[in-house]
This record gives C-alpha cells, structure tokens and sequence, in this order.
C-alpha cells in the first residue's frame, strides 16, 4: 500500500473538522479566542538524513521542519514534544540533545515533553517531533482557496538545500568554500520563515511551505484548490551560489525546483493584494487542474518527477 492510499484509509475515519480533512499541513482546532495549530513530522535514518550526518544538524532540522508547518499557517510556536528512538552511541544521542537546545533557544519555543524507545542497535534512528502553535486573531491559510487569476510567490531561493545534499552526498564539490559552506547549511540547518508567515496570513488565498519541491507542492495546492497552476521556471529564484555550483540552465532550474527541503513559503494572492515583504512571482493560478510549465513563454514537459514522494 503507498502512502497514499494509507493516507486515503485514514481520510475516512477522520471527521474531526481541527483535522481539515487531512489536506492540509496542520490540525487547527478553535481554543477560546484563539486557534491551537497543530502538526507533526518524522525523520528516519537514511530516508530524511544521512548516516553520517551530525546529529546536532539533525535535531535542528527535526525542530525547524515542523515549525515551518507552523509558519505556513502564520502561527507563534508554543512548545514541542519529541519522540527519539534510540540505537545505540551515548555521543551521539549527546550530541543531538545539544542540537536540540540550539534549535529551541534559537525559536523561542520550550521542549514540553515526549517519549523515547529502544529501537535495537542494528535499527535505523528514527524521530518524531510535534509542535504546537497559536494562531490569534488572524485567519489560518490553507491549501485549498487559491483562485484563477491568482498569483503564486514564494520566499527567498529555491534549490539551495538540494545543491547542499549533493554537496554532502559527495556527488557535487565546489573550490570555493564559501559556496559550500553555504549551500550545506541550507540543508542541514534551514530557517522555518515564522515571521513572513505571520505578516502573511491575513493576506493570501493559500500558502504552505515547499517541503518536497517547489512542482509537487505546488501541484497540492492546485488539487486542493481546484485551479491549474503555471509556474514559470524561468523566475523561480536562484542564489548566486546555487547558479555557481549547479548553473542557470533549464535543467538546473529543473533539480531546484523539483529538489524540495527549502522550507521557503508557498502562497497565493489575489492581483491586487498588497504584501509587504520580499517575494518572487513564479506563476499564475488558471481555470483547470494540475500543473503547467513553461519558461520564456515556451510550454515545457513536466519533469518525471515533480518532487520527493514517500513510498
């Protein structure tokens, strides 16, 4: 069965509406005046990192992934819970434990709790983390309100945390260090954007943040919404250390936009909304379904693969 059929089967047993039918990134559930946001991500050892990644890296970006679910909905973080499923190495688990206090002071966001399993040695490390947040007093976006005529734009540079993999898979190398250096910490220690998000929310038709690659994500918010979005590969936005390494070709717009983990946002918004901090056009919201590409005018092929997909 693949995860989305497993995810199919769940739809029908969840009909809480905090749940929103299991399309969106969150739970969102109404608490007094407030809304409790609510998600919840795993990490597995040599699906989600690498073997031999540093487990400080890997406790940041467990806390940074699910805290980006959070500002895609505009929510202030307000504690997390860890499940750790421990193998065997006290350094290691040491080290990660020191991670996770950098990821913590870093947000502002306290660790109440969880639980931890013996996993066996030989098991892959394995980690959960829920985060919880508070939505006050603004609306909670979606994926599913994006309308023909919208624009679609997203935050900062795509495609700098696939170029770092491959930098730390050993399948890309670049002379200059800072390039490296920059490019490897996009993928080990990325930024959840919490305060775009919050400026955000009240401003968009749907945002979520572009965790499996800018295509596929994209296309999940066009299914939800019921519209055909056309993204124009040529304006997706590239760093001058990711044009340095992989190039500006159309194939090398292809790996970034296709690479995912850039934990940028995601959104829609009417023509005339004003917003207020840095953003990139890459593409138009149409009557239809699915995904279109083209660059420079020209309509493309869509990739084989739009982005990551779990088994």
């Amino acid at each position: 069965m693949s995860e989305l059929a497993f995810i199919d089967r769940l739809k029908a047993i969840t009909t809480h509406p905090a749940a929103r039918g299991l399309v969106d990134d969150v739970a969102m559930m109404p608490f007094g005046r407030h809304k409790l946001v609510m998600t919840h991500d795993m990490m597995v050892e040599g699906v989600h990192f690498l073997r031999d990644a540093d487990p400080a890296d890997v406790a940041w970006k467990l806390v940074a992934v699910n805290l980006s679910d959070l500002a895609s909905k505009g929510a202030k973080p307000l504690g997390i819970l860890l499940g750790y499923g421990r193998t065997s190495g006290d350094q290691w688990d040491a080290a990660f434990v020191e991670g996770l206090k950098q990821a913590i002071d870093r947000f502002a966001v306290p660790l109440l709790g969880g639980d931890t399993v013996a996993m066996g040695e030989d098991a892959p490390r394995t980690f959960g983390l829920t985060a919880i947040g508070e939505a006050k007093g603004h609306i909670v976006p979606s994926r599913s309100n994006a309308k023909p005529g919208h624009a679609v734009y997203v935050t900062g540079n795509i495609g700098d945390a696939w170029a770092g993999l491959q930098i730390a898979s050993g399948l890309l190398r670049s002379p200059d260090i800072d390039v490296t250096a920059s490019l490897l910490k996009a993928h080990t220690r990325p930024m959840p954007r919490l305060e775009e998000g919050r400026i955000l929310s009240n401003l968009v038709s749907s945002m979520m943040d572009v965790s499996d690659g800018l295509l596929i994500d994209a296309s999940r918010i066009a299914e939800a919404s019921g519209v055909k979005i056309e993204i124009d590969l040529a304006e997706i936005p590239l760093s001058k250390q990711f044009q340095s390494l992989v190039g500006d070709d159309r194939e090398a717009r292809i790996k970034a936009a296709s690479g995912g983990d850039d934990y940028q946002l995601l959104l829609t918004a009417s023509p005339g909304s004003v917003l207020p901090i840095p953003l990139t056009c890459v593409g138009t919201c149409r009557p239809g379904s699915g995904l279109a590409l083209h660059s420079h005018g020209e309509g493309l092929e869509l990739p084989e693969h739009l982005g990551f997909l779990h088994a």
